[in-house]
């Protein structure tokens, strides 16, 4: 029997996406659902415990009950302000150590990999568990980006390249060589829809999303799903670029329906080959 998977859930539909995959393998599963982040309807019938971002002495111990030995973390999570976080002595003494690493996003998470490491955990990324979810090189479905997108998909590129080495965020939004918006701590949602209220007249613009410089490919991926093309499509964009071998597509067969429908390219691209 394959040991029992332990998922760290955080929001949006992947957590219950993994908790499918794994029983689909015969393999049981044990979820720590993020308080204030993870979403009680893909938590049926599956074994969980609701937890704050500041219990983790409880979250090791549980997870050592369960006979957790891997572990996936999955969904965006909130970062918690100081006050909200409400640390326990294992997660004080976890921020003591890591310092300024705390700021940003990839420092954070690869020193709570390590964390989790230290305790026996092996780590591993939502596409070892599914192994379908990587964006493919080139297009997804009918629809291609004409010269004008391509001209902003590399615009894209330079601008979310800087993003990343900064550790900021991995997404823009480029319409006619303008950049309309980046993606900071609101989130890729939030960033198209501010997008969408500054557009300008003429061709629509490109979502362009990047994986990190540096970034530890087993957690925290870009994105995206049928939300996604559905607040691209209200926005007036006219597609959407992603790191092929390096994205997290949600329902590839039905994001290729739903762009084809709606007009939308969705295309892999390399942009270490740009």
């Amino acid at each position: 029997m394959p040991s029992k998977l332990g998922i760290i859930a955080g929001g949006g539909r992947l957590p219950g996406q993994l908790v499918a995959a794994a029983r689909a393998q015969g393999r049981a599963c044990f979820v720590l659902a993020i308080k204030n982040n993870a979403d009680p309807a893909v938590l049926d019938g599956v074994d969980h415990v609701w937890l704050t971002m500041g219990e983790a002495g409880q979250a090791f111990r549980l997870l050592h009950e369960h006979g957790v030995e891997e572990l996936v973390m999955a969904g965006p999570v909130q970062r918690p302000t100081l006050a909200d976080l409400r640390p326990d002595w294992r997660t004080a003494k976890f921020f003591a150590k890591i310092g300024l690493k705390a700021l940003g996003d990839d420092g954070l998470l690869s020193a709570v990999i390590k964390e989790f490491e230290s305790e026996g955990f092996r780590i591993l990324g939502a596409d070892q568990v599914m192994g379908d979810l990587l964006a493919p090189l080139g297009a997804l479905g009918l629809v291609l980006p004409d010269d004008q997108a391509l001209s902003d998909i590399l615009r894209g590129i330079e601008v979310a390249r800087g993003l990343g080495r900064l550790d900021v965020g991995q997404a823009v939004v480029v319409q006619q060589g303008i950049v309309l918006g980046v993606e900071a701590v609101e989130g890729t949602d939030a960033l198209i829809d501010r997008a969408g209220a500054l557009r300008r007249g003429g061709s629509g613009g490109v979502l362009v999303k990047l994986c990190k410089p540096e970034q530890d490919k087993r957690i925290d991926l870009p994105t995206i799903g049928l939300e996604t093309l559905r607040r691209a499509h209200q926005a007036g964009l006219r597609g959407i670029a992603i790191e092929a071998g390096a994205t997290l597509v949600l329902d590839i067969n039905g994001v290729v329906r739903l762009a084809d429908r709606l007009g939308l390219f969705v295309t892999g691209i390399a942009p270490c080959e740009t």
